[in-house]
């Protein structure tokens, strides 16, 4: 398994953890550079999305992935976490389906988390 993967799994944990939902794994390393993975979760408030968001800061953090960037954590409508090959965006209801990061990032590959 390769770095990115491993990200990856950890950041699905995370999530799983934190009860995240509709989480989604999509591919992207041979249709773009900006990262391997996009992760794609869901939160039902701000207090739940802002708990995914930090289970996943921590939990890399101590693997030794530091957090690049983030955008959004106040707002907690839209999260967006760099960790430079897994990009993490973690929504409220209304903005994911607004947004449509699915639809718009469909070359991708889609994969299983549990297969991580």
């Amino acid at each position: 398994m390769n770095q990115s993967a491993k990200m990856a799994k950890l950041v699905i944990e995370a999530l799983e953890e934190k009860k995240a939902e509709a989480i989604k794994v999509i591919d992207i390393s041979e249709i773009s550079i900006l990262a391997d993975y996009f992760i794609i979760a869901g939160g039902t408030n701000r207090s739940q999305i802002q708990a995914l968001c930090d289970n996943v800061e921590e939990r890399l953090g101590k693997a030794g992935y530091p957090l690049k960037q983030s955008e959004g954590y106040d707002t907690a409508n839209w999260i967006l976490m760099d960790f430079r090959d897994v990009i993490v965006h973690i929504f409220d209801r209304e903005n994911r389906l607004l947004y449509d990061l699915e639809r718009i990032w469909g070359d991708g590959k889609t994969i299983d988390p549990s297969t991580l």
